[in-house]
């Protein structure tokens, strides 16, 4: 029986192999490259995970698989910069949940989730049906939750899954980093005003600048006792050197200020997540040229830093030229797939619709690092792309061809198979 089931295992990934070699070519469609013009009637030809023509004038290889683009609308896949897919199952149960470290006394640097990420969720393939091709693993809790990473949806092994990591360092503040939990001495220990917690954190990042000098000392036992751990602090050294991108969750104006202040102090590299309130200082980020990732259904405060939330938040810091990157959060990651519905709602409250599409494709993979890989349908970028009915931010429209690295990867999910199931009384396959 095994036997039998190894050769199925073997014919399977030999047609796969085969359908991956056959070229692609989308002909006829409305392509958004989101790096240049939109380009009608065009064709765009994939070869292998690549993508290897976009225009007007290109015609099909010989032997492609052709797809009738007409009427369709092609974009880059979406990516979801605030997910942890395949890191949280059920948020209520902590044995499906690997998006936190405990850390040393709230700081937990070296901690990198996507090495515990289940490329076996029932979660991923909801997400890419949706047109989601890549999502950015955050981690969460304490002061510093740990490093982010770039994944795509498609993949068997945690090794096909990412992209690139670590992307960033997760850092918490105001309500969630201090002054309402967490805080660099550990939750029952930690700050318990935000100006304690600010304290803590440039201890924390006083002394990972200093570290390297001190090593020696540190590991003959000579040192006093330090905020966190030796390794904590060797993990925060790209943070300090401002080479690594420091992912600040943060929601309130005030708080806000402070965050670019202590950027400011210590050279750090930033981004604002959640940002509620981030449109009340838009000049101020606009100024110091930092990115703002945030939802678009915000439209009534979640706790006292977010009184001023709004959903006109993404178009008023656009408007000011911030960077902007639309997500579904991470809170409900059953709902990663619903980032094109935010992007939508922030194109009711007056984000223009090509910066909407940008927020979601382009802007991450930039501020990520990963813009030279996928984020823009152009030659030589990896194709990950999506093939809609019609308006992607429209609520009817479909994604009716997904590819991930030039692999159509659309496929029942565990939704679909509930669905079949209780309309017809079958139990899907």
């Amino acid at each position: 029986m095994r036997t039998i089931a190894y050769a199925f295992t073997a014919l399977a990934l030999a047609l796969a192999a085969s359908a991956a070699a056959q070229p692609v070519a989308i002909v006829g469609a409305k392509v958004h490259t989101v790096s240049g013009a939109v380009i009608e009637n065009a064709t765009v030809v994939i070869t292998g995970d690549t993508i290897t023509a976009v225009g007007a004038g290109v015609r099909a290889p010989a032997g492609a698989r052709v797809i009738d683009g007409k009427g369709k609308w092609v974009t880059p896949g979406l990516i979801n910069s605030a997910a942890a897919l395949g890191l949280t199952e059920v948020g209520s149960l902590q044995d499906t949940n690997d998006a936190s470290a405990r850390g040393d006394r709230g700081v937990a640097a070296t901690f990198k989730p996507w090495e515990a990420i289940n490329p076996d969720s029932v979660l991923w393939a909801p997400t890419r049906n949706e047109g989601v091709t890549s999502v950015v693993e955050v981690p969460s809790g304490g002061v510093v939750s740990g490093q982010a990473a770039v994944v795509d949806t498609a993949g068997t092994t945690v090794e096909e899954l990412l992209r690139k990591a670590p992307v960033a360092f997760v850092l918490n503040f105001g309500a969630t980093g201090g002054g309402g939990g967490g805080g660099a001495g550990g939750a029952s220990q930690g700050p318990t005003s935000r100006a304690e917690a600010l304290d803590a954190i440039r201890a924390l990042l006083t002394e990972a600048k200093t570290f390297p000098s001190r090593k020696g000392a540190y590991e003959a036992g000579n040192t006093r006792a330090l905020v966190t751990g030796g390794a904590q602090l060797e993990a925060l050294q790209p943070v300090v050197s401002g080479t690594a991108l420091v992912l600040v969750n943060v929601d309130r104006a005030a708080d806000i200020r402070l965050v670019l202040g202590l950027a400011k102090e210590f050279g750090l590299k930033i981004a604002i997540a959640g940002g509620a309130e981030a449109w009340k200082v838009a000049s101020e980020l606009a100024a110091a040229k930092v990115p703002v990732v945030t939802g678009a259904l915000d439209n009534l405060p979640a706790d006292f830093s977010s009184l001023g939330a709004t959903q006109e938040n993404a178009a008023l810091l656009r408007k000011a030229g911030v960077p902007v990157i639309l997500t579904a959060g991470t809170r409900e990651t059953f709902n990663v797939r619903k980032i094109r519905q935010h992007a939508g709602n922030a194109v009711a409250y007056g984000l223009p619709w090509a910066e909407a599409l940008r927020a979601v494709t382009l802007t991450p993979a930039e501020v990520f690092g990963v813009a030279d890989q996928i984020g823009s349908i152009a030659e030589g970028k990896v194709a990950n792309l999506v093939v809609w009915s019609g308006d992607p931010f429209e609520f009817a429209t479909d994604a009716e061809h997904v590819f991930v690295k030039g692999r159509e990867v659309q496929g029942p999910s565990r939704q679909d198979q509930l669905a079949e199931r209780y309309k017809t009384g079958k139990r899907g396959k």
